[in-house]
């Protein structure tokens, strides 16, 4: 059995923390400063076969992006199969795009530390900040993403 963790960032109206607790009692939640989550990561068990990291954009409305590659020192590429989680949200009605241009911020900085320590295995997710996101996205994303623990898939 594939064992996924969802990670998202503290705060109780931040949408990553809700959505990545709305997916799983065993979420994971990161400090909202650079320190502090490379500390975070720093701390996770390496028992994990992949990681789904949400973050914030407050320009996305009714849309998620996926992050396909990290930048700090070097450029670093998720492993994880990113056309078949874009794919599986497609199904769930989830309107979705693929990025392959890092960010540059805390969300950034987080996916950098994760690919590194899960050797690529982790991708982030960029969703709706709390003014745009509603139950029904959420409820669509946790279908869509729970599709492919049920099934047994791996990303």
């Amino acid at each position: 059995m594939n064992r996924e963790l969802y990670v998202g960032f503290k705060g109780k109206n931040n949408a990553s923390c809700i959505l990545a607790k709305a997916i799983s009692t065993d979420s994971y939640l990161l400090t909202n400063s650079f320190e502090g989550l490379k500390r975070d990561i720093d701390s996770l068990s390496c028992a994990y076969d992949s990681v789904i990291l949400f973050g914030i954009d407050k320009n996305l409305t009714d849309t998620v992006r996926i992050e396909a590659v990290a930048e700090k020192d070097t450029r670093l590429y998720s492993t994880l199969n990113i056309a078949a989680l874009s794919a599986q949200l497609d199904v769930a009605g989830i309107h979705n795009c693929v990025s392959h241009e890092p960010t540059h911020y805390l969300c950034n900085a987080a996916y950098w530390h994760l690919l590194q320590k899960f050797n690529g295995k982790a991708v982030l997710i960029h969703i709706p900040s709390i003014k745009s996101i509603n139950e029904h996205l959420i409820e669509r994303i946790k279908c869509g993403l729970s599709r492919n623990a049920a099934e047994g898939a791996s990303l």
